[in-house]
């Protein structure tokens, strides 16, 4: 996924005005024309997401402030792996430290839970997906951080694909008649349905939707739906998706499995700035 620059700088911006606000007085103390050198290390093993938003932060504060990269985006280290090093402003470092390791660390939490459930299923054609259940604000980049974990992106928002669920199904009067609506109002968008049991499969395979998503389906309904299925139509379980049972949700041949685990159960990496 390509995340675009100015959302990255946006991003920046925000964090940085609500760090600093009126200024950084703790790094007031120090002599302006000081000069340090810093490297960045990993405590713990991880795959790295953040770098773009890491270095806008530094760029932001000051220019000059020069990063030297150790890995890229989606390689994975070891504790006690040096990430980077830093060289310029001490006062530019000491300021930009805070925000630009916690893009680094809470991405790179990102990235490292898509890796582990992408391995978990990675001898199978099944793809994983995220979902909306991200950080407010930083959506784009956790999808990013979902990619770079070997993962992939469900739709990015309410814009781009028709995604009908119980209480869409409910306010239109049906799944027929909502699956209707969609195709009126957007007809060249992905239509997908989410469904409850194989009744409302049925229906929704009926209607020739893009994808039906199964909605906590046991691993004998999943079967009995992919059997029905007959690869007319893309197949997606979702609901309480573990590391623990997805893989026997792979197994039962649907085509993808979304979970929200992978942005929003996560823990952000813990990382060390060290200034010599």
């Amino acid at each position: 996924m390509q995340v675009p620059h100015s959302y990255i700088e946006e991003s920046v911006h925000i964090a940085l005005t609500e760090d600093i606000g009126s200024g950084d007085v703790t790094a007031k103390l120090i002599p302006e024309d000081d000069f340090s050198l810093a490297t960045v290390i990993s405590r713990e093993p991880a795959t790295i997401c953040g770098i773009d938003w890491f270095e806008e932060v530094f760029s932001q504060l000051d220019p000059q402030v020069f990063i030297e990269w150790d890995v890229d985006d989606g390689d994975t280290v070891e504790a006690g792996q040096q990430i980077c090093s830093l060289s310029g402003s001490t006062r530019a470092l000491l300021t930009g430290e805070r925000s630009a390791l916690n893009f680094l660390q809470t991405l790179s939490g990102t990235a490292t839970k898509a890796a582990e459930y992408a391995a978990s299923i990675k001898d199978t054609h099944v793809k994983i997906l995220d979902t909306r259940k991200t950080i407010p604000g930083l959506r784009l980049a956790q999808k990013y951080a979902v990619s770079c974990g070997g993962c992939h992106n469900h739709r990015v928002g309410l814009f781009d694909a028709v995604l009908i669920k119980e209480n869409h199904i409910l306010a239109a009067g049906g799944i027929t008649e909502a699956i209707t609506a969609a195709r009126f109002h957007n007809p060249e968008l992905m239509i997908e349905v989410e469904v409850e049991n194989l009744s409302e499969f049925q229906l929704a395979l009926d209607a020739d939707v893009d994808r039906i998503m199964l909605d906590n389906f046991d691993l004998d309904l999943l079967a009995q739906a992919v059997k029905i299925n007959n690869n007319k139509t893309e197949l997606e379980a979702s609901g309480n998706i573990t590391l623990e049972s997805i893989s026997a949700i792979a197994a039962t041949g649907v085509d993808y499995i979304s979970t929200g685990a992978i942005t929003k159960d996560i823990k952000a990496l813990d990382l060390s700035m060290r200034f010599s």
